[in-house]
């Protein structure tokens, strides 16, 4: 196993599952790791939609562990709907906008902040990584998930734009 002796990790979505996992895993690799979560058994109650939130969680977690060496950007939810349902030509039911809008704030939107809030930490220590966490069904789809699958290749996406950034501050 790799060693992450000195480092720190903050892992979205830490409070149970995967993100739970994976802190364990780093726990166990050496990192001092931090979760964010809503749910209670995160170490920072963290709402990654809320660009305030992402930037308090951020200085709280410099304050106290002096940077941030590693994000792993996991949080997500499901709001699982067909686009339309259909029954005798008669339109029963849908994605209610409200669904569609909290899979994007936390899924895709969520990435987006907590990436832009830490990567200057990490910039202007010299060294970080930056890990989203994604699916298949953002290259390949899945029935009912419109809101999700949009989100897992909006994340596949923004993963390419940030590593084609770093690969291009790193070359001479």
């Amino acid at each position: 196993m790799m060693r992450l002796d000195g480092r720190v990790a903050v892992i979205t979505g830490g409070a149970r599952g995967i993100g739970a996992e994976t802190a364990r895993v780093f726990r166990e690799a050496g990192a001092a790791v931090v979760t964010w979560d809503v749910d209670d058994g995160a170490d920072q109650q963290v709402d990654v939609t809320n660009a305030k939130a992402v930037d308090a969680a951020v200085a709280a977690t410099v304050a106290k562990l002096g940077g941030i060496d590693i994000l792993v950007n996991n949080a997500g939810i499901l709001r699982d709907a067909q686009l339309v349902k259909v029954k005798d030509g008669e339109v029963t039911g849908k994605v209610e906008e409200a669904q569609f809008d909290a899979v994007i704030s936390v899924n895709l939107k969520g990435v987006f902040l907590c990436g832009q809030t830490v990567a200057p930490v990490m910039i202007k220590k010299g060294w970080g990584r930056i890990l989203n966490a994604s699916s298949v069904v953002g290259l390949y789809g899945n029935f009912g998930q419109s809101n999700y699958v949009a989100t897992k290749a909006g994340v596949i996406g923004l993963t390419k734009v940030w590593r084609a950034s770093s690969d291009r501050r790193a070359s001479p």
